[in-house]
């Protein structure tokens, strides 16, 4: 194991200042197990700790990081920005640049709103749907995590995932009485709930590809059912792309799977790395938000600049589409290797989930098609895999129940470690 004394220091003054010593739950290692890395500062697809440790990213700051860590367009765009001003509450040519890129770039978004994070923009696009529909009821699905907003964490993936119900303390049953729960990938169970509550869905809101309980691609034609059973029931049908957006192809999972929702949420790589987010879809939908319409939402730091200059050179950097096939063969080429070495290390009941540049090791006989068989995976088996994989100097995510992450900064170099500290990793977890 490296020395991590320094970091060590770190995090104990960090648990008497900060709630758990983290600011959001996954980091604190509560799932794997061990104390948790403090990270110094990232180049490509490395990070180093406080101690100088070295470590091969496959997380990327859970998604935003297409480009790799201090991309040198990104940080020059960045800092350019800031000699103009960090903010101003007031609207920049740089935004609108930014929603004239999106709005090309995504079916679905023909207007498109800022906010600062992905939870804020799940929420919004939730009450927008509401108005428009004038009904309130939402139907969304296991183990799929939209934010934190309490209307929405009912059945949830991501940092709750090893939680039992209900799913958060302080939220109010009656903020989650109108959200309506399926498992996912299941026709009949979404086809039951619209039967029972004819007429009363506002929206259905989806993770497309799963990505929060590890990574659950949708069965065939789902989506596409979702698309059918929508419009049918005059529902507005939400994909939150916050994930996917612009990783899973240009255009997102609606681009790759040729399904368009009513609406879109967006986050991670619009930002370039900056705290971003965004909801968007119809005209007539986002006609709804103030000041165009009646529902209010706002935010001091919206658009903020910092922000959209980075998501502009890196959505820029994303067009040719070459790109994304290298992406996916990246990721085809990682998940190979690693049922390969866990073959070599004869370690049984592995399955490595990978679509696109996204992936997930789960210590499971089958790959999971839903929540329930996202929990039947042996998490344990999973923390010991990512304790030695870390002590070798690759960085997993740290929960079985989130994604790994190719980016563009990745080299051979970076496939070669990797697997090779994979064998001796799949002997540790047998």
């Amino acid at each position: 194991m490296p020395p991590r004394d320094r970091s060590r220091k770190i995090t104990k003054a960090a648990r008497d200042l900060l709630p758990g010593g983290v600011d959001s739950p996954v980091r604190a290692f509560s799932a794997v197990g061990g104390e948790p890395i403090v990270v110094a500062y990232g180049k490509g697809s490395r990070i180093w700790d406080a101690d100088s440790n070295e470590y091969v990213d496959w997380v990327g700051s859970w998604g935003p990081l297409i480009l790799g860590h201090a991309h040198p367009a990104v940080v020059e765009i960045i800092q350019r920005a800031a000699e103009r001003g960090t903010s101003y509450g007031a609207t920049t040519e740089l935004e609108v640049e930014l929603a004239r890129i999106i709005c090309g770039a995504v079916p679905s978004v023909e207007q498109i709103r800022f906010v600062s994070s992905g939870t804020e923009a799940t929420m919004s696009a939730v009450r927008v749907a509401r108005a428009f529909t004038g009904r309130d009821k939402i139907l969304k699905f296991e183990g799929c995590y939209h934010g934190h907003s309490d209307g929405l964490l009912a059945k949830t993936g991501s940092g709750v995932a090893t939680l039992s119900l209900p799913d958060s303390a302080g939220v109010p049953a009656s903020f989650t009485a109108e959200t309506l729960v399926s498992p996912f990938n299941d026709r009949d169970a979404v086809e039951r709930l619209f039967a029972a509550h004819d007429g009363a869905i506002a929206a259905v809101i989806v993770e497309p590809v799963a990505a929060n309980m590890g990574l659950v691609p949708p069965d065939a034609g789902f989506l596409q059912f979702l698309r059918e059973i929508t419009e049918r029931n005059d529902t507005v049908l939400i994909f939150d792309e916050v994930i996917t957006g612009f990783r899973l192809a240009y255009g997102g999972a609606q681009m790759y799977y040729g399904v368009v929702p009513d609406m879109t949420c967006l986050g991670k790589i619009i930002g370039g790395g900056l705290p971003v987010g965004a909801y968007g879809g119809r005209r007539e939908i986002m006609q709804m938000v103030a000041p165009a319409g009646p529902v209010y939402q706002a935010g001091t730091l919206s658009g903020n600049p910092l922000a959209m200059a980075a998501g502009i050179v890196t959505l820029r950097a994303l067009t040719n589409e070459g790109i994304y096939r290298g992406l996916d063969e990246m990721g085809a080429r990682l998940a190979e290797g690693l049922r390969n070495a866990a073959r070599e290390a004869e370690c049984e009941n592995v399955t490595v989930a990978q679509l696109g540049s996204m992936l997930t090791v789960f210590f499971a006989q089958e790959a999971p098609r839903d929540y329930t068989t996202a929990k039947g995976a042996d998490a344990e088996r999973y923390a010991r895999f990512f304790r030695a994989m870390l002590d070798a100097g690759v960085y997993l995510p740290p929960s079985q129940y989130e994604v790994m992450m190719c980016g563009l900064a990745h080299q051979q170099r970076d496939f070669d470690e990797t697997l090779a500290a994979a064998r001796l990793a799949f002997v540790a977890a047998r």
